[in-house]
């Protein structure tokens, strides 16, 4: 198995842009799964595959209903699970959605999500991180451009780009209501970060992230390189998106909220180590430590 050591991030003055060093779909192709080779290749070219009607309307339903609980709980949300909104109170996430809701721990389990995830990073996997985004409308803040991998890979001390993230849309994700945007093809290229992290880092970032964010010329390259495209769809549909894949969205200045799950996949041939930005772990309901394979 290839192993990526040492993606340098936030340790240095100025920024490193390095090119990716394991690869993209870590299946060989033998095994069975519900991707075909067209599918793989796109996702090995592109860094992420869409999905227009994973869930049908019954499963929407119930995901639904399950959010609107969870959002309103108000024991929940005292807690450190719940995060909310930079400039109001409104939820903007929930975070280890799969461990306190049997809905969402049934949809994480479900062949359509684990069974994509195995094939494509060539393993059993674990949940390293679930969550609801609830971006509402007229309040919702932009998540700036990053790159998932950068932070796992520097405060949770995961060490290779063997993870996805799976993001389910729940409502109408248009070109209006900050909807994510991603640079295909960016996934090959690691940015190194500046600025040292904080400790306990992850209080302020889940509201408004300032560090492990790219500076502006790696963006402007990696634009012109790969273009921008905005991730649409229909309530049900699914992105399927590598760990290292450049993406971010607008705030949500409409009135039409934009509520997605995510969940992110990890090998459970690449278990967390120390970080490698040199401050604490996160703590595990961003990044779980231990490894439980998702059942088949």
């Amino acid at each position: 198995m290839r192993t990526a050591v040492g993606y340098r991030s936030r340790l240095d003055p100025r920024p490193a842009v390095v090119e990716r060093r394991e690869p993209v779909v870590w299946s060989d192709g033998s095994e069975a799964g519900p991707l075909d080779p067209d599918e793989l290749d796109l996702y090995d070219r592109l860094g992420f595959l869409r999905f227009p009607a994973l869930l049908d309307p019954v499963e929407l339903a119930e995901v639904r209903a399950e959010v609107r609980r969870l959002a309103a709980d108000p024991e929940l949300g005292a807690t450190e699970l719940v995060v909310r909104e930079p400039t109001s109170d409104a939820v903007r996430s929930v975070f280890d959605v799969h461990r306190i809701s049997p809905v969402i721990a049934r949809l994480v389990a479900d062949e359509r999500l684990a069974g994509r995830a195995r094939q494509l990073l060539g393993s059993d996997v674990y949940v390293h991180q679930s969550r609801v985004n609830l971006k509402p409308g007229l309040r919702g803040r932009e998540f700036y451009w990053h790159s998932d991998f950068e932070t796992w890979h520097v405060e949770d001390g995961m060490p290779s780009m063997r993870a996805l993230s799976v993001s389910i849309a729940l409502t109408d994700n248009t070109t209006a209501n900050g909807s994510l945007m991603v640079m295909p093809g960016s996934h090959r290229t690691f940015v190194g970060c500046v600025g040292a992290t904080p400790e306990d880092h992850y209080k302020e970032s889940l509201r408004v992230q300032e560090y492990g964010t790219p500076d502006d010329a790696s963006l402007e390259r990696l634009a012109a390189a790969h273009g921008i495209e905005v991730v649409t769809g229909a309530p049900g549909s699914a992105l399927v998106f590598d760990g290292n894949l450049m993406h971010g969205s607008s705030s949500n200045i409409t009135p039409l909220a934009r509520v997605n799950v995510f969940v992110v996949f990890n090998s459970v041939d690449n278990a967390l180590v120390e970080p490698f930005g040199g401050t604490r772990p996160r703590p595990s309901f961003i990044a779980h430590r231990r490894v439980e394979a998702v059942r088949r």
